[in-house]
């Protein structure tokens, strides 16, 4: 079961391909620089969002997102928008994975 080990080598450093003896690096490590957090304000143009609905027999965020080429959180903030307007309304999912439907007019 075991397998063979390995054996330490006789040299006391460590060696790369070839034999060569790898040196470990300096010492000097380099602070990171705290980075701004960007705030990107990206979102579904009601005209883009409108037609690409209109298209779709039940209505997921993650269809509108890949339909309309944004991110998810985008897609669903923009039904949520919807459907206090009143223009969408729940009919089934589970679990935050909702299932939207138009509501006709």
């Amino acid at each position: 079961m075991g397998g063979n080990k390995k054996k330490p080598s006789e040299k006391g450093g460590q060696t790369g391909p070839g034999g060569a003896e790898i040196k470990p690096a300096d010492d000097k490590k380099k602070t990171p620089k705290p980075q701004q957090k960007q705030k990107l304000a990206v979102v579904v143009e009601e005209n883009a969002g409108m037609k690409a609905i209109q298209g779709m027999k039940s209505i997921t965020s993650q269809a509108l997102a890949r339909n309309v080429g944004v991110k998810i959180s985008v897609a669903n903030s923009f039904i949520k928008s919807l459907e206090a307007k009143g223009v969408v309304k729940p009919v089934g999912g589970y679990s935050g994975h909702r299932v939207y439907q138009v509501i006709k007019q």
